[in-house]
């Protein structure tokens, strides 16, 4: 409980962090620290495969966002280093290989189920929901929501990818906007 504790605050400084702070990339990196947190909790509530699917997300977003970062604050970044975004990146580092270690040691011996709802599938999954391929009904019948869920938040991932790195409709670095605003008692 208390891991859990310092995990929400965790997440709640890195969301403060990006909101304040001025700098463009040391803001994508916080909302990466915040994401990451998110994952974390969501192994240590037992939902590793939420885990495992957060972690892809998060990476996927980072690199688009960085990317992005990179191409639109880049005098910033040749300008000088930004020390405070390497001590939080390195701390943010230490903390997760922390918390990875303090999981791995959690996991049971192999050889040793981890959950024991699987021996159920196994031995009534067939009867109960008569197909033939035990992982297929795993998947859609007994997970149904939980896969519907993943493919939702994958599709939106890549969705958002697409909007961030598209080319069109972006103005270029000095460019000024070309639209006319009407002036008040112009007609």
């Amino acid at each position: 409980m208390l891991l859990m504790i310092f995990l929400l605050i965790f997440m709640n400084i890195g969301a403060i962090i990006a909101i304040e702070t001025k700098y463009l990339l040391s803001s994508v990196i916080s909302i990466g620290a915040v994401g990451f947190g998110v994952s974390i909790m969501f192994l240590l509530l037992g939902a590793p495969d939420l885990a495992i699917t957060q972690v892809v997300v998060e990476i996927l977003i980072l690199i688009i966002l960085i990317r992005g970062t990179i191409r639109l604050d880049n005098t910033a970044i040749e300008k000088y280093r930004d020390t405070f975004a390497m001590v939080a990146s390195l701390i943010f580092f230490g903390l997760f290989l922390t918390f990875a270690y303090v999981a791995f040691k959690a996991l049971p011996e192999f050889g040793h189920p981890l959950m024991r709802v699987s021996r159920e599938y196994l031995q009534h999954g067939v009867e109960r929901t008569g197909a033939t391929n035990i992982v297929m009904s795993v998947v859609l019948d007994y997970r149904a929501y939980d896969t519907l869920g993943e493919a939702t938040v994958l599709f939106t991932s890549i969705v958002g990818a697409f909007v961030v790195l598209r080319s069109q409709g972006r103005k270029k670095v000095g460019e000024e906007d070309t639209t006319q605003v009407g002036i008040p008692g112009d007609f």
